[in-house]
């Protein structure tokens, strides 16, 4: 094996895997995070109390979460062709079912971590006459925020994982470099690098949220 003939190709493939893991991260935050918060708010004991609603959301999310990435993957086919004009063989196919997978995961990171906000704050805002926004943004929010990062980074490389399963529908990145273009045809030099890489991935993105919530968390101080 020619290492600097591997090198491009792993590079891309680094590439196409960032794009497929933050720019699916992203959107299921931004679905997710106000998922998670509901699902604090309307509970019968929240700051905006609706049991239904509150049941019939912890249901849904509940059960997209039930259902492993690789099957949702192809129960999604028809609605990835639909929304983005191809169901495989290109990356843009697989953010969409990234994104499915990915926000009821996020939604329950952040439910458990505005539970750790200490509840005497909550209920000191509202005596003081704070509006429910006010307590969500100013209070809920800003407290959870060192567990909120450190939920995002497990979230991130729960995601990076999807990534490489979804070489079965030819995705691309390092998990198609390390299955299609090593293992399959026993290129095994390339199935270890590309292995490698990712696992070098993970790492980084868990010491990078590790550190950066040791940071912002003034509880430990």
């Amino acid at each position: 094996m020619n290492w600097a003939e591997l090198i491009p190709d792993l590079m891309e493939a680094l590439k196409i895997t960032l794009i497929m893991t933050f720019s699916s991260s992203l959107i299921a935050y931004l679905i997710g995070l106000p998922l998670g918060v509901l699902l604090v708010v309307t509970r019968k004991d929240g700051i905006m109390p609706a049991p239904t609603f509150n049941t019939i959301l912890g249901v849904v999310i509940n059960f997209l979460r039930s259902i492993p990435f690789i099957i949702m993957l192809a129960l999604l086919f028809p609605v990835t062709r639909a929304v983005v004009g191809i169901a495989v063989g290109e990356t843009k196919a697989i953010i969409f079912p990234l994104v499915i997978s990915a926000f009821p995961y996020v939604a329950r990171m952040v439910e458990g971590s505005l539970d750790e906000v200490d509840h005497g704050i909550i209920e000191a805002s509202q005596s003081m006459g704070s509006t429910n926004w006010q307590i969500i943004s100013k209070v809920m929010l800003p407290e959870a925020v060192p567990s909120l990062i450190n939920g995002a980074a497990i979230s991130i490389t729960t995601i990076l994982a999807y990534t490489a399963m979804a070489s079965a529908a030819g995705g691309g990145g390092l998990g198609t470099m390390a299955i299609v273009d090593g293992l399959n045809i026993r290129n095994y030099d390339v199935m270890y690098a590309a292995s490698l890489l990712l696992v070098a991935l993970v790492q980084i993105i868990t010491v990078l949220g590790s550190g950066l919530t040791r940071r912002l968390d003034h509880k430990k101080r």
